[in-house]
């Protein structure tokens, strides 16, 4: 079977940090880029960041950057999201989603990813 399993959230006061892990199973992970994606109840799904199937090219949205790190280890079949500096705007449900399709990560549209995890929870509060 193949699947994402998401884990590494938690409550972190503002200004904290966590680190998301993004396991996959049942498939090599260098087959797929892998994007980050979180979405709070009654709003749309937002991509976070992305990364390359190599992890030489990432790209993150405008209001991560500078705080947020998304890197693979394709030997331990798992990418992570290091989330630094975190504010009450960053509390969400984040997932991973991977695609074969080459070069979505340029683009970053959810269309392009067809496997998903099931999420973990970040709650940012003091």
């Amino acid at each position: 079977q193949l699947q994402f399993v998401e884990s590494g959230g938690g409550l972190v006061q503002p200004g904290g940090s966590l680190r998301l892990s993004c396991a996959a199973s049942g498939f090599s992970l260098d087959s797929r880029e892998v994007g980050w994606f979180r979405q709070v109840p009654g709003k749309a799904r937002e991509g976070v960041a992305c990364i390359n199937r190599s992890g030489g090219r990432t790209k993150y949205a405008d209001s991560v950057k500078g705080r947020f790190t998304i890197s693979r280890d394709n030997a331990k079949n798992t990418v992570y999201l290091q989330m630094n500096s975190l504010s009450p705007d960053d509390t969400a449900t984040y997932y991973c989603a991977g695609t074969e399709v080459v070069d979505s990560c340029t683009a970053f549209l959810e269309i392009f990813f067809a496997l998903w995890g099931r999420g973990t929870q970040v709650t940012v509060s003091s």
